[in-house]
């Protein structure tokens, strides 16, 4: 019967056992988290296989739209091919082209400067007004935007390339126009080269209003990305001028929203989460490739095409099954919980005094000592071999102090003497260097007039050799001054030997010289 109390004092991995009782509620959690994660999933590949349906459907909405403007311009342009040179009927083949398909909001056919020999710039321009009304009225406008056409793009792209294609949401429209895609196509001559370009408006509003009417949930809604993030089609009208996903992005801050706005501007295809307001979206997104049709020209438009679903749409009610699952499961995990926090608690106090202590002395409090245990178990072990540990760390931190305190002051003594001796070689480098200098005029005089004695020495009578003759003396007896100094300077006591020496082999010199 005593061995059993002294086995739970002792054994920290018997008092551990009490708390077996928390697998219960691991258990409890794995198959929780099984068999929601399979329901989740389910929902998730219905709605995965919803919106690729969707964007499938989309697509082929918007590329019939497209398709049908891109015909009906491609039989106007073929139809006005045999009248390039009557400027009179391109007004009619424009409005033509505008009445041929509601979903043309303007056409422009304009040429190239002084191609009709009388006019500079000639654009033949019809757009629809009051979209909104039952009836559409088709005007004549002289200008679109405020710059010239020879400088806007819809213009300019196909004049340069010569390539049949969409051209992304215009800049140039101004903030009283609808916001527009353009449909370009130049104008060749029989020559093949290339003399204007016509350009077919589709509304942003209306492209949008068509898409946008076909919603499989009510918070959900399709967007259309231009290559550089142009919102093409969105539910809010607002971001159809001049808005891209990326400057509402920088409103956001949302690194979610960079990633996605990112990703289908790349052209890649999947999905994402984001939280914009306050709520969580899921977005399916995918390029736009346009269908290959008959004699369709147009290739590739870098765009891409998403839709939005509200998280709340797409996991509401097994959200609601997971709430009523998980407040039943959390009442009866909490009166675990206190059951098993009464009595580890009071198990595992002298442990937390314990890292509290540790953690003290790891901030640097290497003084502080880590107090006695009482306990005999592996916590009362452990306490024990801190504290040993304490003192010895405390000791080898006194050495490191002493050693540092010592390797200091050899560092200091050190680096005053490498600044003497670098003061001391600067002396003598100057020192030597001014020597050397004042030795240069003298040997040059003794240069010039030994050379003079040699090469005059006929000429010149027994005066003059004299006075040259001690002229090199007293310019030799200079040098040996020097070099003097300068041994003596070099060797801190005067070598008077040496200087003797030099003496005599100076003055044997100055004597073969004059013999």
């Amino acid at each position: 019967m005593t061995r059993m109390p002294k086995l739970i004092t002792k054994t920290l991995s018997v008092r551990l056992s009490l708390m077996v009782v928390s697998a219960i509620s691991i258990l409890l959690m794995a198959s929780l988290a099984v068999m929601f994660y399979y329901a989740r999933k389910a929902v998730k590949e219905e709605v995965l296989e919803d919106s690729r349906q969707t964007l499938e459907g989309t697509i082929q909405q918007i590329d019939n739209i497209l398709l049908s403007v891109e015909q009906a311009s491609g039989n106007i342009y073929f139809n006005l091919f045999p009248h390039l040179y009557e400027p009179d009927k391109m007004l009619n083949f424009s409005r033509r082209l505008v009445e041929s398909n509601p979903n043309i909001a303007g056409c422009a056919i304009a040429f190239k400067p002084y191609f009709y020999k009388d006019c500079e710039h000639f654009m033949a321009y019809m757009c629809r007004v009051n979209r909104e009304s039952d009836t559409d009225t088709i005007i004549r406008k002289e200008t679109f935007a405020d710059a010239p056409y020879t400088q806007q793009e819809w213009y300019t792209m196909p004049m340069h390339t010569g390539k049949v294609g969409w051209i992304d949401p215009l800049k140039e429209v101004d903030a009283d126009s609808d916001p527009i895609i353009t449909f370009c196509l130049p104008i060749m001559n029989i020559k093949g080269e290339r003399i204007g370009v016509m350009g077919v408006d589709v509304s942003l509003y209306q492209l949008s209003k068509a898409v946008l009417s076909n919603k499989t949930l009510n918070h959900s809604y399709c967007m259309l990305l231009g290559s550089k993030g142009e919102f093409i089609i969105h539910p809010d009208s607002a971001k159809l001028f001049h808005k891209t996903i990326f400057s509402e992005i920088g409103r956001s801050m949302d690194s979610s929203l960079v990633e996605t706005a990112e990703a289908m501007v790349a052209g890649e295809t999947g999905y994402r989460t984001f939280c914009q307001d306050g709520q969580d979206f899921y977005i399916f997104y995918k390029p736009f490739l346009p269908s290959n049709a008959l004699r369709r020209l147009m290739g590739k438009l870098n765009w891409s095409i998403g839709v939005v679903y509200s998280e709340d749409e797409i996991f509401g009610e097994y959200n609601h099954l997971l709430y009523y699952v998980l407040m039943i499961s959390i009442v009866g995990l909490l009166l675990l919980f206190v059951l098993c926090r009464t009595i580890t608690h009071r198990r595992l106090r002298p442990l937390l005094l314990l890292t509290r202590s540790v953690q003290h002395i790891a901030e640097g409090n290497y003084d502080d000592t880590i107090p006695d245990s009482k306990q005999q178990d592996e916590i009362g072990r452990l306490q024990n071999d801190f504290q040993q540990m304490q003192h010895s760390l405390k000791s080898h931190v006194s050495e490191l102090q002493q050693l540092t305190e010592t390797l200091k002051e050899r560092g200091e003594r050190l680096n005053k003497a490498y600044q003497q001796a670098l003061e001391s070689d600067r002396m003598k480098t100057a020192f030597l260097h001014n020597m050397t200098n004042k030795m240069v005029e003298p040997a040059m005089t003794i240069t010039q007039d030994v050379d003079t004695l040699c090469n005059f020495d006929e000429e010149m009578d027994q005066e003059e050799r004299n006075l040259l003759v001690k002229r090199i003396q007293d310019q030799s007896d200079t040098i040996t001054r020097l070099l003097g100094n300068m041994l003596d300077a070099s060797l801190e006591k005067g070598d008077e030997k040496r200087s003797d020496l030099f003496d005599d082999q100076s003055t044997n010199h100055k004597a073969t010289c004059i013999f």
